[in-house]
């Protein structure tokens, strides 16, 4: 299906409402019948037909229905944040028992479910280096359910040999799930080869202006209906219309977004490689990068994340480097217009656990600022230490 006519034409009822270009929001929590035959059908198949915004609302169908086609896959439910989406898929999979084997160093949240909440429920997880794809096969055990991949992942970007991994599942007739934020549908559709369940922290690129919280979902009817009559419903982690609607409107320009991301991330990544205050650079689309080729098999492009390492052991140097940033706000999140920088030394790490990163480690996120305007101020910032 074209991208185009996906992101622009597909489930919109165009000129219905006065001739409206745009879709109408529909913020209603409760939906009326004609009969009370009518209301019977809607409880018997509230995944279909709106019942109560919980369950199935209009303008985040619509949403749901873009966001199915981008990654290829037959259905698509939407959540109140991407760590709810990551929570739901692999909870609806796991029961008392059950094994887990999942990339190490994850998003915190993914990696907090794997290790915390799980376990109280008789759900074990073994973390494994995701870089060589028959570690997964090596720790996968008789009780165990799911292959869970995040690649690349998001401080160090890591990626996974996707297919590899599909195929060990497959094998052994497990399910595999992964969270795509980082490439997008525009840059990898992991469903194409195999994947069962497609995640996306939705609140990044998908959003794109740092104004909406929210997660995806992709996979089987089946697996969706799943899903839905469980924990979707049951939790509640419910994405309100008007997200659903910033969201819609995020995606008509993420090809381009995309596209911008990309060029100017790769253009600042080199100089800093050459840069005689940078020890290291992370960044798959490299040819320095150790997994260069198998981003360039997996990805079309790259996306706007990286990482470097300063050249110093001090961390009063580093916080002072990004303190000294002018144009990159000092922030978490990303996926947005606006370029961000989370130096890896502001994570609060918990007395008695060890740092998993060095503390010279720095991640950026370029957003779509030209790249002089952008470089000018790593120049300045590298000056300050």
């Amino acid at each position: 299906m074209d991208i185009s006519f996906i992101l622009n034409e597909l489930g919109e009822p165009h000129y219905e409402n006065a001739g409206a270009i745009a879709p109408s929001m529909v913020t209603s929590v409760n939906f009326g019948y004609k009969s009370v035959a009518a209301m019977k059908e809607a409880f018997k198949n509230e995944y279909d037909i709106p019942l109560y915004s919980r369950g199935n609302n209009p303008t985040v169908d619509l949403l749901n229905k873009k966001l199915a086609a981008l990654e290829g896959t037959e259905e698509a439910l939407s959540f109140a944040s991407g760590s709810a989406a990551v929570a739901a898929a692999v909870i609806a999979n796991v029961n008392q028992g059950d094994h887990i084997v999942y990339v190490e160093n994850p998003y915190s949240w993914t990696n907090k479910l794997m290790t915390r909440l799980l376990p109280r429920f008789g759900v074990t997880a073994t973390p494994v280096d995701g870089k060589n794809a028959d570690n997964y096969r090596k720790a996968i055990q008789p009780n165990t359910k799911m292959l869970y991949l995040e690649s690349p992942n998001t401080f160090t970007f890591e990626l996974q040999d996707v297919e590899a991994v599909v195929a060990i599942a497959k094998e052994h007739h497990l399910l595999t799930i992964i969270d795509n934020s980082y490439a997008t549908p525009i840059n990898f559709v992991p469903a194409a080869i195999g994947v069962d369940i497609v995640l996306h922290a939705a609140t990044k690129y998908i959003n794109g202006h740092s104004d909406a919280i929210a997660g995806v979902v992709c996979g089987t009817r089946e697996m969706m209906r799943k899903i839905f009559y469980s924990e979707f419903m049951t939790l509640g982690a419910t994405l309100s219309p008007f997200n659903a609607w910033l969201l819609l409107r995020g995606l008509r320009t993420l090809p381009l977004r995309m596209e911008r991301v990309a060029q100017t991330t790769m253009e600042i990544a080199k100089r800093l490689e050459q840069h005689p205050k940078v020890d290291k650079v992370h960044y798959p689309f490299l040819s320095t990068h150790p997994q260069f080729k198998l981003a360039q098999k997996q990805m079309k492009r790259g996306g706007g994340l990286f990482s470097i390492q300063l050249k110093t052991d001090k961390v009063e140097e580093v916080e002072k480097f990004c303190d000294s940033l002018q144009k990159f706000s000092l922030a978490a999140s990303w996926g947005g217009y606006e370029s961000l920088v989370w130096p890896y030394c502001a994570v609060h790490i918990p007395e008695g656990m060890q740092a998993v990163y060095p503390q010279n480690l720095i991640r950026f996120y370029v957003g779509l600022e030209d790249t002089e305007y952008l470089w000018k101020d790593l120049e300045q910032a590298f000056g300050s230490f």
